[in-house]
């Protein structure tokens, strides 16, 4: 028994939940998110609250119940209020600003870095501090993620990119005789 998936999903005022051809679309006051549904899960919206169950009792449809009302309540919280990562950038020259629909870091290498923004996240840059925010948890998640893996936070010294309150195991480094 799945324990997300046991729990109803509550429609707050102003969002829309419509199940049309397995694709659950969520219209909410910031925009509206789409997901195509596994064919081992259905979904149900009755009484202002989203409701999901497993079509069968196979492994796999248990798997996935709990993981489609996960998606389900994140697609309800993000259409309502956006998701945020904050990145923190660690390191003397290492720097970080937004120009357009790009953000370019200058993280000790030769050359500039630059990434692309995708249109659905907005992204500022303020001192070193980088905050991702979006309605969709997953796409806020893998940009940066990714925009992490340009420079990670190494052990010694601490440098590089690490998101805001993650510790990085120091080092003790080299001992002098």
């Amino acid at each position: 028994m799945s324990r997300i998936g046991k729990k109803p999903t509550t429609i707050p005022n102003g969002t829309e939940v419509t199940i049309l051809d397995g694709v659950v679309t969520v219209k909410g006051p910031k925009g509206t998110l789409t997901r195509t549904l596994h064919p081992k899960v259905t979904v149900k919206v009755e009484n202002g609250e989203v409701l999901v169950n497993p079509k069968g009792e196979s492994i796999e449809a248990r798997a996935l119940w709990g993981t489609f009302a996960s998606h389900i309540s994140n697609m309800v919280k993000g259409t309502n209020d956006p998701f945020q990562k904050k990145l923190i950038l660690e390191g003397v020259g290492f720097k970080s600003e937004v120009k357009g629909n790009k953000i370019v870091f200058a993280l000790g290498f030769s050359h500039p870095v630059e990434v692309e923004i995708p249109e659905s996240l907005t992204v500022t840059a303020e001192k070193n501090n980088i905050t991702v925010s979006g309605i969709d948890k997953e796409e806020v998640g893998r940009f940066a993620a990714n925009l992490r893996a340009l420079k990670k936070p190494e052990p010694y010294k601490g440098k590089g990119m690490r998101y805001d309150g993650e510790i990085i195991r120091r080092k003790q480094g080299k001992k002098s005789v």
